[in-house]
């Protein structure tokens, strides 16, 4: 059986954990941590400190192992831990809070940087209506045509 590394990474409350909790066989093994910052509790009361791991088994002979990484700046020396030997990575982006397209542009040029493996962007809340959409949400993010947006 082959086993599989991705990365699961993105900005500060983008949907990381709650995506690797949808899609994972396995209970998710998780660092959350009550959040100090009242700017940042404002949006959420935890967040990843260190990293989630999941587990999906695609079928007899390939299993996908999930590492997700913390969003806040003050834990970002964990990402180039993380992504040692991984094959692909996945950037998560709250398609509704704009302020944050930059820093997840950021995110995805540091993590090509650590590894040239594949990736897609996940736009994630794209059910909320002030959802942007896919086509804004590329050019927001400075993505090429070759690049996969996937709705989340």
């Amino acid at each position: 059986m082959q086993t599989v590394k991705m990365v699961v990474t993105g900005p500060f409350s983008a949907g990381k954990t709650q995506f690797i909790q949808s899609v994972s066989e396995i209970d998710v093994v998780a660092t959350e941590r009550k959040i100090s910052s009242d700017e940042e509790r404002s949006v959420k009361n935890a967040t990843t400190v260190a990293m989630d791991f999941g587990r999906i088994t695609v079928d007899q002979d390939l299993v996908l192992y999930l590492f997700g990484t913390p969003g806040q700046k003050r834990f970002d020396f964990m990402w180039e831990i993380l992504s040692e030997g991984m094959l692909g990575f996945i950037v998560m982006v709250d398609s509704t809070r704009p302020e944050t397209f930059r820093e997840a542009r950021s995110i995805l040029e540091t993590f090509r940087a650590y590894a040239p493996t594949p990736f897609v962007v996940a736009d994630n809340k794209q059910d909320m209506d002030d959802a942007w959409d896919l086509e804004d949400m590329g050019h927001a993010l400075r993505l090429d045509k070759h690049t996969k947006l996937l709705p989340c």
